[in-house]
């Protein structure tokens, strides 16, 4: 969720119009501002200290289709613009103005070239406000509509593309790419136009400009989109357009014998240009043309002038096997210095009309090795499953301060359901269908300990809200809380359904989420399911919940040269270390995965591959959401800057592990006391059945927690040679019921403790 905080001021600078006329409160004519025509990729780099997580570079588009015209009556149509805002992540941080894309003169649909560079980490949640605007003389802007991505949430949506209704009217769209591994430099470019051919009319001559486009073409090809475009030149049919610079990784990925292309049109007022010809070509092209070279630009078959090459050159590339490390630019540096016209492409073309039919949006391949965000933009579809313990070492749910009790102060959550909302919203994004299955272990059905038995009335749940209802649930069916701690039938079941999965979809790869108060009863026995599973398309991700000895889990943490396994699959994470930090925990959990699943793909030869059954039209439309998608109140000085309004409550992104987990909220400051929104508590599950894969449906649901006898205090002596935190096996001295117990920190072999069941 979000809540309101104050911002302090961040200072961006206003780009100005070629050509101003103060008379004017606004102009809509092709005598006034035109485009804004130099480019920006805008480059953000963290403060924060470094993490060992794998960090990759992303690059975010964006476009808009459908806007509301808010120009007012007789005053033409809008130019809209948009502003990146970082929302802080909590109450401790301040929310920050990342940049500006350039205006898009009088257009309802535009396609901004300038893109935004983001650090990604695959367990950190980034969130970001876009908020378009509509550029108005005298620093009166009008706000067309804003909406709130989360950059994980783009990147796991299929196309790496995702899509919000605005309050106001139209869409907005963001889509993410791999940034390419090193700067390829920047192309000097100057080209004149001789003997265009008129497509003005027979009493006017066009006022001609030019546009760079490229493709994210995989093997199928694709669609040219915009990266540069140039200030037209009015009447003149032989027009010596300014020199441009482009940023060539935008152009063409680095690669200098990609196809690219040039096309000429004839400036309009309305937006709606008229084509003057068109002509493919490559960088190397272009370059070996500098000076002499020519080019005829077509329409329809027909010749439409020749384009010359004046200028074409590479400046500034790093050497072919190094990589971009340093992203800090003099504008990102110095907020008082307008950024360098670096063009990135924008979100396709296409995607910014609704009417645009199934024009794919393929996925372009690696140059290198690939990585988590090549596979992950690559068809690749992570699924999730949960393991949840139920062993009675975990205490009486009933008792508050045990492990499964539930509070009945909504929002407050115990540890398993901190690290079910925590480690599962953040897996869950990159999950297409949501539907997750949920199993126990560690409880008596029957009288009989079941390993590994379904969690809920049906074999998966939907989302992480479903996860929550379920393990709720299962405390409503008459289940017993017993012992040992084995996982090793949770674990098989897991790498069985990720083997069945990659057999119906290769690029599928699964994580097992498996949340446990205690060691292992038996660690060799584990060890071997580990190994076993290791070929598996799967990651396993345990969190120790409690405050138990865990060193002797620590064994998993050096399990793979110590086995000779061939990969590592598992990480442990002690939740009582992160308990007040959710970001930490999911850091820590999540750390290996992008590591692990890359060289399960690599090893085996498989790579990330097109989306061919994907298409624009097929772009998921979220509805604008009122207590999310909030408008920041920018405020201009006079020297042009852009600024958040520092008086308002403006949003930080609520990152406790109380939000409410159905998405991202914004609302009023909480008064004291006020707790976040929370789920049901009294949600009603039906009860698990033996074996995850079992499709006999459940018994009836259980009323309540069956009734149990008043519990009774008795002592147990740690035998030699046990230390802390090690389960034992002891019976009930009223009931015979078989209990399993852990030793409690600071009691030695030979020591004694109490323990009430």
């Amino acid at each position: 969720g979000c809540v309101p905080v104050s911002l302090d001021y961040y200072t961006l600078p206003r780009k100005r119009h070629d050509t101003e006329d103060v008379n004017n409160t606004r102009e809509r004519s092709s005598r006034g501002r035109g485009y804004l025509y130099e480019e920006s990729l805008i480059r953000i780099q963290s403060t924060k200290q470094s993490s060992t997580m794998t960090k990759e570079k992303l690059q975010l588009s964006l476009s808009a289709g459908g806007l509301k015209n808010v120009a007012g009556l007789g005053k033409g149509t809008s130019d809209p613009f948009a502003i990146v805002t970082l929302l802080a992540s909590g109450p401790g941080e301040k929310p920050k103005v990342l940049g500006r894309t350039e205006v898009i003169k009088n257009s309802l649909s535009p396609k901004w070239t300038t893109a935004f560079l983001f650090d990604y980490e695959f367990g950190k949640e980034t969130h970001i406000n876009i908020s378009v605007i509509d550029e108005v003389r005298k620093r009166s802007d009008k706000p067309m509509g804003s909406a709130v991505f989360e950059i994980g949430d783009v990147l796991g949506s299929r196309g790496s593309i995702k899509a919000k209704k605005l309050k106001k009217g139209g869409t907005l769209y963001a889509r993410l790419q791999k940034a390419p591994p090193r700067n390829a430099g920047k192309l000097a470019l100057r080209l004149r136009g001789a003997k265009l051919k008129n497509v003005e009319g027979m009493f006017k001559k066009s006022d001609p400009f030019f546009e760079l486009l490229r493709t994210y073409d995989g093997q199928g090809g694709g669609s040219y989109t915009p990266v540069f475009r140039s200030k037209h030149i009015k009447n003149n049919l032989n027009p010596k357009w300014e020199p441009a610079t482009v940023d060539v990784n935008a152009l063409c990925d680095g690669d200098l014998d990609r196809r690219i292309q040039v096309a000429v049109y004839d400036h309009e007022s309305s937006g709606k240009h008229d084509s003057m010809g068109t002509f493919e070509t490559t960088v190397n092209e272009l370059v070996k043309a500098s000076g002499s070279g020519t080019f005829t630009p077509n329409k329809k078959g027909k010749a439409m002038g020749t384009i010359h090459v004046d200028q074409a050159q590479i400046n500034g590339a790093d050497a072919a096997d190094s990589a971009t490390t340093n992203v800090t630019t003099s504008a990102a540096a110095d907020p008082s210095v307008v950024p360098m016209p670096v063009a990135v492409a924008p979100v396709a073309a296409q995607m910014a009309d609704m009417n645009i039919g199934s024009m794919p949006v393929p996925v372009a391949p690696p140059q290198r090795s690939p990585t988590f965000v090549d596979y992950i933009s690559g068809n690749c579809d992570l699924t999730m499953s949960v393991a949840i313990d139920f062993t009675g070492s975990n205490g009486d749910p009933r008792k508050p301060g045990t492990l499964h009790h539930f509070s009945s102060v909504s929002g407050q959550l115990n540890g398993y359901e901190k690290a079910i909302t925590a480690v599962g919203g953040i897996l869950a994004k990159y999950d297409s269908d949501q539907m997750f299955p949920v199993v126990g272990f560690g409880a008596k059905y029957d009288g009989i300990v079941r390993h590994c038995f379904q969690v809920g009335s049906d074999r998966e749940v939907h989302g992480v809200q479903g996860i929550l209802d379920a393990y709720r649930g299962v405390f409503r069916t008459p289940l017993v809380m017993s012992g040992p701690t084995v996982f090793t039938e949770a674990i098989q079941v897991a790498a069985a359904q990720a083997k069945s999965r990659q057999q119906v979809s290769p690029l599928s790869y699964s994580i097992l989420l498996l949340l446990t108060d205690g060691a292992v009863t038996d660690v060799e026995a584990t060890k071997q399911v580990l190994a076993s599973v290791a070929d598996a398309p799967l990651s396993i991700v345990i969190v120790g919940i409690g405050n138990a000895d865990f060193s002797a889990m620590q064994f998993l943490d050096d399990f793979e040269s110590r086995s000779g396994m061939n990969r590592d699959i598992v990480q442990f994470v002690q939740f009582s270390k992160h308990e007040y930090d959710k970001t930490s925990l999911t850091r820590a959990t999540l750390d290996e995965i992008p590591d692990q699943l890359v060289k399960f793909f690599t090893s085996r030869g498989i790579m990330p591959q097109e989306d061919k059954n994907f298409s624009t039209s097929k772009i998921v439309v979220e509805d604008y959401s009122e207590d999310c998608d909030i408008d920041l109140s920018m405020d201009y000085s006079a020297d042009g800057e852009i600024t958040l309004n520092g008086d308002q409550s403006a949003a930080y992104v609520d990152n406790s592990y109380g939000a409410n987990v159905s998405g991202v909220h914004v609302m009023a400051p909480p008064s004291a006391g006020a707790t976040a929104p929370g789920y049901n508590p009294h949600a009603v599950s039906a009860p698990p059945i033996h074996g995850a894969l079992a499709a006999v449906p459940p018994p009836a649901v259980a009323a309540s927690v069956p009734v149990q006898p008043a519990p009774t205090t008795f002592q147990v002596q740690v035998p030699p040679g046990v230390a802390p935190g090690t389960q034992l096996q002891i019976n009930h001295p009223t009931t015979g019921q078989q209990l399993v117990v852990a030793v409690p920190p600071g009691v030695p072999p030979g020591g004694v403790f109490s323990v009430q069941a």
